[in-house]
């Protein structure tokens, strides 16, 4: 049996079919949650270079392929320790209580103010993280206002989602991993299409803050006495009051304001009680950090600063940069040894979910090069598609990113489709980190994807319905991506054509 499939296996039909079961065969596994990436990327490729006439010989394959990963891994393990650090010790909070404050009781500088906040608490990369800070500080005020908490899910999903990548985020991450190419290199010339995301996710944000101003005025937040009224669709309902500081929730449907002091009644809505003073600072609670080191921020400012120009001067290796960045500041800000300790513990969670994973993608590269499988299902994919397709091959993969990481996970499409289009492109002259750029277009939308923990972990913390966000969401997110797709080949990240 063994003799049988080796000798099948010869021929590049063979190699083809096994290279598309294998990818499929990945993918379901993943996107229907029998096992976690790190183990599919892991078992799936060893099973089938089995059925590819391999044995022992993979262990080089995928020894090659490690070798090749091993400086994104270091990149993104100090990367994320950096700018956790950085985060934890309170760098980014002056910015974030101006923000927080600049919103005051203006639905339309709410909502403005919602995507800023996202993007700077978005630079450590890790998704869940952001929404919980921005729904904790946010929120309250959204609902005191009476506004529509799918609002707040749809700027700041669409927000984490282009700030996804930069060079230590999911996206780039995986990328980065599967073609065998520096995230740095995918990034910096993406800077200019990243920016007008985020100009893009403001432009949509100010005017859903425009449509809300027109459904609710612009509201005073007041205390007041506690009473029961019936209170009309979209307005703050007060159901009571202690010394002086009112209880209030939104209120979406059109019914009899009844019930307890405290009591959450039947309905989407939720009640909510914190100090006004509290909420509109917006600081209490959030940025109260026990690691926050006031005294350092100038110095930790400058440390950022010259890592950033240094990323960008390419005087040495990226991995280089944040190695010793994130040294210095361990030390500096945490100059105990056990304090370094508990920061490094701190951030195990994402460095292992995001470095094993890049790791674990060497063995899907190594024997899908080893084998010889991605160059046979290239040639397929060269043979069928039109000559006078080749020269966009950059602007379909962009295009295809906006849905299909819409509906299956990042390692499903980085991992899976991302290697056979780039293999593809070769033939037409397009390079793989060309098109590596372009794949990260889609990231706008994947960010409310259901596949995705994070985006989950929003609706649940803002009581949204997904239904709701999706009617909001979708065509944002894909004008968000269409803008970068096209910004991206006008400043020559990829070609167009």
């Amino acid at each position: 049996m063994a003799a049988f499939w080796f000798v099948l296996s010869k021929g590049a039909t063979m190699l083809v079919i096994l290279g598309f079961c294998m990818i499929a065969v990945f993918m379901v596994l993943v996107m229907a949650k029998r096992m976690t990436p790190i183990a599919a990327l892991i078992i799936v490729p060893i099973i089938f270079g089995l059925f590819a006439g391999h044995g022992l010989d993979m262990g080089d394959m995928v020894i090659e392929s490690l070798l090749k990963l091993a400086p994104t891994a270091g990149l993104l393990f100090f990367a994320i320790i950096f700018f956790g650090t950085m985060i934890d010790v309170g760098l980014f909070d002056p910015l974030i209580r101006l923000i927080l404050r600049f919103v005051k009781d203006d639905p339309v500088r709410l909502v403005v103010g919602t995507a800023l906040l996202t993007t700077i608490v978005s630079l450590d990369g890790d998704g869940s993280t952001t929404f919980i800070i921005v729904t904790s500080a946010l929120l309250p005020i959204y609902m005191r206002l009476g506004m529509n908490p799918v609002t707040l899910t749809v700027v700041a999903a669409m927000s984490n989602g282009v700030l996804n990548t930069v060079p230590w985020g999911g996206s780039t991450a995986r990328a980065s991993a599967a073609l065998n190419v520096s995230p740095i290199d995918i990034f910096v010339p993406m800077v200019p299409a990243i920016a007008a995301g985020l100009l893009t996710v403001l432009v949509l944000g100010y005017f859903m803050g425009i449509q809300e101003r027109n459904r609710l005025g612009k509201l005073e937040l007041q205390a007041s006495p506690g009473f029961l009224r019936k209170a009309r669709v979209g307005e703050p309902e007060i159901i009571g009051a202690d010394n002086g500081r009112s209880f209030t929730r939104a209120v979406y449907s059109e019914r009899t304001a009844t019930g307890s002091i405290g009591t959450p009644r039947t309905g989407s809505s939720v009640v909510i009680s914190n100090n006004f003073a509290a909420e509109l600072d917006g600081v209490k609670g959030i940025l109260d950090r026990p690691n926050a080191r006031p005294k350092l921020i100038w110095f930790n400012l400058i440390l950022t600063l010259a890592v950033m120009v240094t990323l960008v001067v390419d005087v040495t290796e990226p991995v280089v940069i944040f190695m010793i960045a994130a040294s210095v500041a361990l030390v500096i800000n945490f100059p105990r040894i056990k304090q370094q300790s508990e920061q490094l513990k701190a951030h195990a969670d994402s460095v292992i979910s995001v470095v094993g994973m890049v790791f674990a993608a060497s063995v899907l590269t190594g024997v899908l090069d080893g084998t010889g499988m991605v160059d046979a299902m290239a040639k397929w994919l060269v043979g069928i598609v039109p000559d006078q397709m080749g020269p966009f091959m950059a602007l379909i993969a962009g295009a295809l990113s906006v849905p299909l990481t819409f509906i299956m996970t990042n390692d499903a499409f980085y991992f899976g489709v991302l290697p056979i289009l780039a293999q593809t492109a070769e033939h037409f002259g397009i390079g793989g980190v060309e098109m590596a750029r372009a794949s990260l277009v889609g990231q706008a939308l994947h960010q409310s994807s259901p596949l995705v923990a994070s985006f989950l972990l929003l609706i649940g913390l803002a009581n949204v319905n997904l239904a709701d966000h999706f009617k909001k969401v979708i065509w944002r997110g894909a004008i968000v991506a269409g803008v970068m797709l096209l910004v991206g080949g006008l400043t020559l990240a990829y070609p167009l054509f």
